[in-house]
């Protein structure tokens, strides 16, 4: 099932492949992930309604695994820089 709420860009689906890195758009608490965090796309789901995107911290380790809706991320921006920021580790 798709995380969050309903809204599918057109050109989600044309822009965005499977391996694409993404930048979320919304807080995610309960993955420990916050907007802005970057991802890479596993696996596009129903024509790019949604996708399974896995985030992991520079080192490689895996933070979550998450299904999200089109509008809950995005392209890189040609402009823009990648930024580092500690996660919580889990007890």
């Amino acid at each position: 099932m798709l995380a969050g709420k309903a809204g599918v860009s057109r050109e989600y689906s044309d822009m965005i492949k499977e391996l694409d890195s993404v930048v979320l758009t919304t807080d995610l608490p309960e993955h420990g992930l916050t907007q802005d965090d970057i991802g890479t796309v596993v696996l596009v789901h129903e024509g790019g309604k949604g996708c399974t995107v896995e985030f992991m911290t520079l080192a490689g380790r895996t933070i979550a695994v998450v299904t999200l809706l089109a509008n809950q991320v995005r392209q890189i921006a040609r402009d823009e820089i990648a930024h580092a920021r500690h996660v919580a580790t889990a007890a």
